[in-house]
């Protein structure tokens, strides 16, 4: 609760924040830091709409077992809806289609379809509208991707939303599986009794070894938000898992359009990369303009390596901005 007094007390271009549900009926696509009982959603809802602003639950299991179309999961998940209706949720976020379908037939809450819904055509698009989607919020592997962007606005009259501070890897080949995965490890039972976090580690090599990946990761600078207007007004910052300050550090840089640090403060991804690199944010000035024209054929095209030996550099023992060393130096690219 004191995060969310926080961050209300802060810029006021916040439309809405949002919550991860109780863990017990649907999952989510996050390790949960906290399961929030009914009360504890109530006493926030109530506390957003009094500094007249939305809450939003975000609940996007990946993948559900087939456990929602039992007579008793299907219970189980409508009982739970109800209850959150009866709060005065403002939208639900999810990923499952039969969800759209069930809460905009059933409930007067709006209809979010989630970021792991992968809806990255006009054709997804128009399908979960016709499903009753009242907002989608496209996948962030085509937020470069502007011919895309502008055909989903396009094809749809719902409403649209774009995940700004993505940092994963771009057109993750881990993607699926690993959403599956924490769907699972995450939501209802049986609980997962695994060994190691496979795709984690394995994404995180990935980036260390090849730090290009950190530039072709599909983030929106604060400062390029204005080359988005015509798509959306309405941009979503991820990272509920991590503490307030940093959510609130977050939201000052997109509310004020401009960010003077490490990009990587504002990138929603794990703590070991934050604090391996050192990517200038505003040394990528104008980078948007080429990726605006790009084919996404790396091989042929070159430019995220250059600009990642340009710009990108490691953080050595010590820490401090002082000591950082460019990539090219450490024969990392």
């Amino acid at each position: 609760m004191q995060g969310l007094q926080d961050l209300l007390e802060g810029p006021e271009d916040i439309y809405a924040v949002y919550m991860a549900g109780t863990p017990d009926y649907v999952g989510t696509g996050r390790t949960n830091l906290s399961a929030p009982g009914l009360e504890d959603i109530r006493e926030q809802t109530e506390y957003a709409h009094d500094k007249g602003v939305k809450m939003e639950v975000v609940l996007n299991s990946s993948c559900m077992g087939g456990q929602h179309l039992t007579p008793q999961g299907f219970n189980k998940v409508s009982w739970y809806f109800g209850q959150l209706s009866k709060i005065g949720i403002d939208s639900i976020t999810v990923a499952e289609p039969y969800f759209v379908e069930m809460l905009s037939r059933e409930y007067d809450m709006e209809v979010v379809v989630s970021v792991l819904s992968f809806v990255d055509s006009p054709q997804k698009a128009e399908f979960y509208e016709e499903l009753g989607a009242d907002t989608i919020v496209i996948d962030p592997a085509i937020n470069r991707d502007f011919r895309k962007l502008e055909a989903i606005k396009e094809s749809v009259s719902c409403g649209l939303k774009l995940l700004v501070n993505e940092g994963c890897l771009y057109q993750c080949p881990f993607r699926y599986a690993h959403f599956n995965f924490f769907s699972h490890a995450n939501g209802p039972g049986p609980k997962l009794n695994v060994l190691d976090d496979y795709y984690y580690y394995k994404c995180l090599s990935l980036r260390i070894n090849d730090p290009q990946q950190l530039i072709k990761s599909p983030w929106i600078r604060p400062e390029d938000l204005k080359e988005y207007e015509h798509i959306t007004d309405t941009f979503k910052i991820g990272g509920r898992t991590h503490f307030p300050n940093w959510i609130l550090n977050n939201v000052r840089a997109y509310t004020g359009r401009h960010y003077d640090g490490n990009l990587m403060d504002l990138l929603d991804c794990p703590k070991d990369i934050r604090d391996l690199f050192y990517i200038p944010n505003t040394e990528l000035e104008g980078a948007i303009s080429q990726w605006k024209r790009c084919d996404k054929v790396c091989i042929r095209c070159g430019y995220c390596r250059k600009l990642a030996e340009k710009v990108v550099k490691v953080y050595s023992a010590g820490n401090t901005p002082e000591e950082l060393q460019p990539l090219h130096k450490k024969g990392n690219i």
